[in-house]
């Protein structure tokens, strides 16, 4: 089945859909995006993802074209369209297109487009193994809490970690655990508590991390939001991952060195089967 796509108040065939090479987001990545997953026709936290839209499209000084409502209308017909019982909605929005230049263009018209992608997002067989990740140096820009399209070096950095043998790379700044490539890093001390670094410029505002808190929080599960090492990761009891895609994904090994018995911890499950179960009953 051919996907359609959003484009500029247009629904389009997937190989319809064109951009002009002059767009801003093709010619300096000067564009945010979102990915919001979709269980049984629903959204998942739609909510945190399109107020950090609104938080990253005002740093950039990018209007969206389409009011918050008629945004999650727009959600809901292109989930419609393709008949998506379960995957992902990947939302992007450019600048727009002008000649290039450094410079800003003036009132330009922004490039909003969206397009879904079907996949089991709730079956994930890394649940039962969790992942190995290795650690790798961050050297991406500094305004990471800016949920840009510049994801080269985050690339880079997977790639990296995969040519080691490990499924996904963290990344270390001044010796500090900053996030995964494309999810937030996470670790559970001997003593039983969650620790994620908190927020600044350093990393993304994570939607799902927001949420893991708070249900740890409910749950009576102590955490503090504070830089850990890789070493000090290497010696939790567990590890793991958040992300829209992954939800609450296991780590199992950093740098080749087992973390806690070398399964996914029993915390971190607990965290995940929480997430799910409340994330399911506030789908719209």
């Amino acid at each position: 089945m051919t996907r359609i796509v959003y484009l500029n108040g247009d629904w389009l065939p997937e190989a319809e859909a064109k951009v002009s090479i002059f767009d801003r987001g093709f010619l300096f990545a000067d564009a945010i995006y979102e990915v919001t997953a979709v269980v049984g026709g629903k959204l998942l936290e739609y909510a945190g993802h399109a107020a950090r839209l609104q938080r990253s499209t005002a740093e950039l000084g990018i209007t969206c074209p389409l009011t918050p409502q008629a945004l999650l209308e727009v959600h809901r017909e292109i989930i419609r369209r393709n008949a998506l019982e379960s995957g992902l909605i990947y939302l992007q929005i450019s600048r727009g297109t002008a000649d290039r230049d450094f410079a800003y263009p003036e009132n330009p018209t922004p490039t909003l487009t969206l397009f879904t992608q079907a996949k089991s997002v709730l079956e994930n067989p890394k649940v039962a193994t969790g992942i190995s990740v290795a650690c790798v140096p961050d050297e991406r820009w500094g305004r990471r809490d800016i949920k840009t399209v510049q994801l080269l070096y985050p690339s880079m950095a997977k790639m990296e970690a995969m040519a080691k043998g490990a499924d996904d790379a963290w990344l270390v700044e001044d010796g500090f655990v900053t996030e995964a490539s494309s999810a937030t890093a996470h670790i559970i001390t001997r003593d039983g508590r969650l620790v994620t670094r908190g927020l600044s410029n350093a990393i993304l505002h994570g939607i799902t991390r927001a949420s893991v808190l708070s249900i740890a929080e409910t749950a009576g599960i102590p955490f503090e939001e504070r830089a850990f090492t890789p070493d000090e990761a290497m010696k939790a009891a567990e590890a793991f991952i958040t992300s829209a895609t992954n939800f609450v994904l296991p780590v199992t090994a950093i740098d080749g060195h087992t973390v806690g018995d070398g399964k996914p911890g029993p915390l971190t499950l607990r965290l995940r089967e929480l997430y799910i179960k409340q994330k399911l009953a506030d789908a719209i």
